[in-house]
Parts: structure tokens; C-alpha cells; sequence
């Protein structure tokens, strides 16, 4: 086995992507993964606790461009501006992930305990904006306000972007910008 070959982690990852595509998420072990992938469970278990875990592994980088964004904006940016730039730092982390993203969602799709935990992640991410936006001085409910319509505008342009209506040159960030356009107009009237 090439164990001590580089990439351990993105080998697993595309291993396991491939099997739940094929197989289903249940009907695929942990062993069929690593025998795919050329490497051992211990260096599964090294990357990843869990098999669910491969689909959720940059939860916390996402969460973390999230927060460093809304911290970074400018101290005069309204907080649509500060979430917006969230939501940026996102799909930059995201935009090579197209195919992926498509094969994940895919995989999500037929689990419920998988859908379960992408709401899980979702409400996470609100809950992480928000509370960057009140340490920025935000006050409630303005800040979980921002948070939840972060997160709905990243899930409609998200489910846009990686669906077979998505234009193919059109990147995350752009329909993101298109989401919190269309958002603006409909809460302006």
C-alpha cells in the first residue's frame, strides 16, 4: 500500500466521494474506502473520525474564513456588507469544488442523517456570522438577522451554482452577488 505517499487526506476524500456515488453512503465501509484509496484505516481514522465525516471535513476552515471576513471588513461596513464579504470568502474557498460539491450534494440527498448534518452545519455558520457581527458592535436581532439571511443566501446560491441550470463560466461569487441583489429588492419595497 502506498501509505507514505502525499495526499493521504484527499485521496481518502475522492475514494470515499467515488463510493457513495457508486455504492450509497450506508452500503460503503471504511474498509472499501481505504482499499480504494491505497492506505489503511488506522490512516482513516488519522484523518477522519468517522465515515460521515469525510463530506464535512472543512467545516471549520469555512467557519473560520467566515469570521476572519466579517472581522476584517471595514469598520464603516454595514452589516449586509460585512455578512456579503463572508459569503465572498466562502465561494473563493469553494470555486475549484464545483464537480465535487455537485457529487456531495448528490450524496446528501439520499441520506437523511447526512441532510440532518448539513442543516447542522448550516445553523453553525449562521450562528458563527452573527456572532462576529456583534462583536463588531451589531446589535440584536440585526446580527442573527444578518446570520440566518447569510445563510440563505449562500444555500440558494449554492444549490444555483452546483445545479445542471448553472451557467458554466459563472463562478460562486457571482451568484451570490446576483442572491443578495435580488435579497436588497425584495426587502427594500
Amino acid at each position: 500500500m502506498g501509505r507514505w505517499e502525499p495526499g493521504a487526506r484527499e485521496r481518502l476524500e475522492r475514494a470515499a466521494l467515488e463510493l457513495y456515488v457508486e455504492r450509497g453512503f450506508e452500503q460503503t465501509t471504511v474498509a472499501e474506502i481505504t482499499n480504494r484509496a491505497g492506505l489503511t484505516e488506522r490512516t482513516f481514522f488519522r484523518h477522519f473520525a468517522d465515515k460521515r465525516e469525510v463530506l464535512f471535513s472543512g467545516q471549520t476552515e469555512l467557519l473560520e474564513a467566515c469570521v476572519n471576513a466579517i472581522t476584517g471588513a471595514p469598520g464603516t461596513a454595514a452589516p449586509r456588507d460585512a455578512m456579503a464579504e463572508a459569503l465572498h470568502a466562502v465561494s473563493a474557498r469553494l470555486q475549484d469544488r464545483r464537480e465535487h460539491a455537485r457529487r456531495r450534494r448528490t450524496v446528501i440527498d439520499a441520506n437523511a442523517g447526512l441532510q440532518e448534518r448539513e442543516l447542522l452545519k448550516l445553523a453553525s455558520l449562521a450562528s458563527a456570522m452573527a456572532d462576529a457581527l456583534r462583536r463588531r458592535g451589531v446589535t440584536e436581532p440585526t446580527a442573527s438577522l444578518m446570520g440566518e439571511a447569510g445563510v440563505a443566501v449562500f444555500k440558494v446560491a449554492f444549490e444555483r451554482w452546483i445545479g445542471e441550470g448553472g451557467a458554466p463560466g459563472q463562478t460562486l461569487a457571482d451568484v451570490i452577488r446576483e442572491c443578495l441583489d435580488d435579497l436588497e429588492a425584495a426587502t427594500a419595497g
